[in-house]
């Protein structure tokens, strides 16, 4: 399956609390879109792998997605290396996405950058015919995505570019409240106190989304950064 935008995220709920809204935007447009998450997240605190598998296919229901899957990487491990990028290169190849949308080049968890440099690195390699791949014994042609972007997540980065996502802000709440183990839910025993499990964060999160929203004269946001000036045809194409 050909995809308009992959979303290549290290841990399951990263894109959840990234992008989310600007996923089931661009589904509702009628875009193909899907999310390869990196590891399972077996080192979080709460829950366990098991747990997160569920509640990132619980997720994957409430965006509509047309694919989802895990590349099982070493949660906390993994490097931006030959090994890890050819995995990923080979996950580029086979969905050839217009568009890739990743970890933020650097945050308050080590692995968001490093992922961000590893999905960079790997969209420019999965350009390269001599970079050669293979995925269920078929040979892999080169393929490059026209755009990367990096969606914001815990420390602020100023965007440059910000997508209203005003309509789908309820949706994307549920879309991480769909991680039972890993976030505040009043109806839920959860276990021990986290960072990320507090009502705090999630007001955060939602904060976060007025802030960006308000910044483009709408309700709610989602920023996101690019290594590559962008351009348009038209001014007019711009708020």
């Amino acid at each position: 399956m050909k995809l308009d935008i992959l979303v290549l995220a290290v841990h399951p709920d990263d894109a959840e609390l990234g992008c989310s809204g600007t996923i089931m935007r661009h589904i509702a447009e009628g875009k193909k879109v899907g999310i390869v998450d990196f590891t399972r997240g077996e080192l979080g605190t709460r829950g366990t792998a098991e747990t997160r598998d569920q509640e990132a296919a619980d997720s994957a229901k409430i965006l509509g997605l047309h694919v989802r899957e895990n590349l099982r990487f070493r949660d906390g491990f993994f490097q931006n290396d030959e090994a890890h990028q050819l995995e990923v290169v080979k996950i580029i190849r086979k969905y050839q996405p217009e568009i890739v949308l990743s970890n933020a080049l650097h945050d308050r968890h080590p692995d968001h950058g490093r992922a961000g440099d590893l999905a960079e690195t790997s969209c420019f390699l999965s350009g390269l015919p001599k970079v050669e791949t293979s995925l269920d014994g078929t040979d892999q042609e080169a393929w490059r995505p026209r755009l990367v972007f990096q969606y914001i997540q815990d420390r602020y980065i100023k965007p440059d570019i910000i997508v209203d996502i005003t309509p789908y802000m309820e949706a994307k709440i549920k879309s991480i409240q769909a991680f039972k183990t890993q976030f505040f839910n009043a109806e839920v025993a959860g276990g021990p106190a986290t960072y990320i499990s507090s009502p705090e964060f999630f007001e955060s999160v939602i904060g976060r989304a007025r802030e960006f929203g308000k910044a483009i004269g709408t309700t709610y946001g989602e920023g996101f950064t690019s290594r590559k000036l962008l351009g348009t045809d038209s001014l007019f194409q711009l708020r």
